[in-house]
């Protein structure tokens, strides 16, 4: 240490040699000299009065100030002062000792800057930072534990590992630990649940390494954990979306090839309806065709979940829409036994949507009722009622039948979700339901208690427009077809052309029945080398042919028939977007849906021919 002594004015009367190994200078040049007189102003004074302190009865004084080298630069020194006596015991001066603490205070500032951007880096690191010892307690927990887990840090140190998690991830860290403790492994990475303090889980990826000591020695384990509990939702969303788009472009394929046979089977069994001799056989013949046509809308249900939603939209009075369904579907519920209430105001509001896509989500609404009913008895109550409910009109449909099971409650409009018996139900009904709702701007809210029945409120948001005038109901199912209707075929000639044998069979002999000259042809060509030499007035097309297909067609005999441009009529499995279908449409050709019935084609031509004249071969 350096050695100084100062008279009881402050001034040296004695420096020992380690000034200059120190300081750089020589002991002479402190002689006399003032204590602090070459530090700065703020030592200076601070000096000074731990002189005046020991001068003024003091027996120790310490202070830490800076002092300029010979060369130029600064080092920081600790003095310590004390009185000196005389032989009378009287104070005569200082002895000070000062030590060079200079690298000590530089060592101090890199631990302190290192600690300090170890404490920041872990407050701003998004994971949560823990460090256990050998035994596995938390010695060591941060502040980000708050926001993944809702508690502090104190809750866990001490605490043993896997503490929050569940049996099966509390022994996959007990595993990891005892790899990384060993020495097995120097790193791994793990997926654990942890539960949150409000009792929700959370998924948490951990990272784990050994934490050593000076001799490289593993005396614990320091881990990361990332809450990744959202991004594994999201992950199960992606892999459910791409699974329901592969099933929907399956859907599609599927749906497409069951179209042909199932309009076969329609076709036979209008035919063989038509021309059977007594109850008995009509009774059986109406029952396959209940059931193909119970097939027929699980395909278009396959195939409307599979296409996004589109409307054509329009202002629609729901009072009307909704009384039209239910007469549509008062036979069904009457053969069910079920009593149906209707209550509604007598003027509503309007508003914006698609009429077909509504009576389809009404009908399913209904169909959906009748069944829960009958799960439950013989017969039943339906109230259908219709009110305001602030912006929206709200339409309820409450039965008296099962209800739902209160663990059902979250899973009735997933896809394929259904409780119904094996091949009683698609699942997709209130999928679709729900889906067309929301393209619509609306919702679906339910109530039910189990064994209580269930209610169904739509809401469907008002349009601000006044409601135009009503509309003409729309006929829907099997129109009823009168001698006057057959007669209006009668003499007219139709070129059919698919490549399905069944459907040109069924069509031909349906229309032969009718009066109509019919000509069948499988291809495209076929069909375009025949017209070359003759007339016709209506081509019944499958859209969907191999080479020339039937939008091909269609422009093919709309450039070569100029003259006399035949009725056209595309069939389609496929469910069309609207624009395509208008395009179509006003391209002068009627789309007619797979499955149908022969009916429903006869009384197409029917509207179709009606202002033509047959043509006189």
């Amino acid at each position: 240490d350096l050695i100084a002594v100062l008279d009881r004015n402050g001034k040296f009367t004695f420096v020992s040699d380690q000034v200059n190994q120190i300081l750089g200078w020589a002991p002479e040049d402190y002689l006399g000299a003032q204590i602090g007189a070459r530090a700065d102003p703020e030592d200076r004074a601070k000096l000074a009065g731990m002189v005046e302190s020991i001068l003024s009865g003091a027996t120790r004084a310490q202070l830490e100030f800076s002092a300029p080298c010979k060369d130029g630069s600064w080092r920081t020194l600790i003095a310590t002062a004390s009185p000196l006596f005389d032989e009378k015991g009287q104070i005569t001066g200082v002895i000070t000792s000062a030590r060079d603490i200079t690298e000590a205070r530089k060592i101090e500032k890199q631990l302190h800057e290192q600690r300090e951007f170890g404490r920041r880096l872990i407050e701003c690191f998004p994971h949560m930072i823990v460090a256990l010892d050998r035994e596995g307690h938390f010695t060591f927990v941060s502040e980000r534990v708050k926001e993944i887990l809702g508690v502090s840090p104190e809750e866990y140190l001490r605490s043993e590992v896997g503490q929050r998690s569940d049996e099966e991830s509390r022994a996959t860290l007990i595993k990891m630990f005892q790899n990384i403790i060993s020495g097995r492994k120097r790193q791994e990475q793990i997926e654990i649940r942890a539960r949150h303090a409000d009792g929700t889980w959370r998924s948490l990826q951990v990272n784990a390494s050994p934490l050593c000591d000076e001799h490289g020695q593993i005396i614990g384990m320091v881990s990361s954990g990332q809450d990744v509990t959202e991004s594994r939702r999201i992950e199960q969303q992606l892999v459910q979306k791409e699974r329901l788009a592969a099933m929907g472009q399956m859907m599609v394929g599927a749906a497409h090839e069951l179209n042909n046979p199932l309009t076969a089977i329609l076709g036979v069994a209008d035919l063989l309806r038509e021309r059977a001799g007594d109850d008995a056989t009509r009774r059986q013949i109406d029952l396959v065709l209940k059931q193909a046509r119970r097939a027929a809308t699980i395909v278009q249900n396959l195939l409307a979940f599979s296409r996004p939603v589109t409307l054509s939209r329009a202002r629609i009075n729901l009072r009307e829409v909704v009384q039209e369904v239910l007469q549509l579907e008062q036979s069904a519920l009457e053969q069910r036994k079920i009593q149906v209430k209707f209550r509604s105001p007598e003027t509503l509001p309007a508003i914006e949507g698609d009429r077909k896509l509504l009576k389809e989500v009404f009908v399913n609404m209904i169909a959906n009722a009748e069944q829960a009913i009958s799960a439950a008895r013989d017969h039943g109550t339906l109230e259908v009622k219709l009110s305001i409910a602030g912006g929206y009109i709200r339409v309820s449909f409450a039965d008296d039948g099962v209800g739902i099971a209160p663990e059902n409650g979250g899973k009735i409009f997933d896809p394929f979700f259904t409780t119904k018996r094996t091949g009683g139900s698609s699942g997709l009904g209130l999928t679709i339901c729900l889906a067309v709702v929301k393209e619509h701007g609306g919702r679906i809210e339910t109530e039910s208690e189990l064994g209580s029945g269930a209610t169904f409120h739509i809401l469907l948001p008002i349009s601000t427009d006044p409601v135009p005038p009503a509309a003409v109901p729309e006929p829907s199912g099997r129109a009823v077809r009168t001698r006057a209707a057959e007669q209006a075929l009668r003499g007219h000639t139709a070129i059919i052309v698919d490549d399905e044998e069944s459907i040109c069979e069924i069509v031909q002999q349906g229309l032969l029945s009718r009066g109509m000259n019919v000509e069948v042809f499988r291809t495209s060509e076929a069909a375009l080398a025949h017209l070359a030499t003759n007339d016709c007035d209506v081509i019944v097309c499958d859209l969907n042919l191999p080479g020339m297909n039937g939008d091909q067609l269609l422009e093919r005999v709309r450039l070569e028939q100029s003259h006399k441009m035949p009725r056209f009529v595309l069939m389609t499995g496929d469910l069309l977007d609207p624009g395509v279908a208008d395009r179509y449409r006003q391209s002068g050709a009627a789309i007619l849906p797979k499955p149908f019935h022969v009916a429903q084609l006869a009384d197409l031509l029917v509207d179709m021919l009606k202002q033509q004249p047959a043509q006189v071969g």
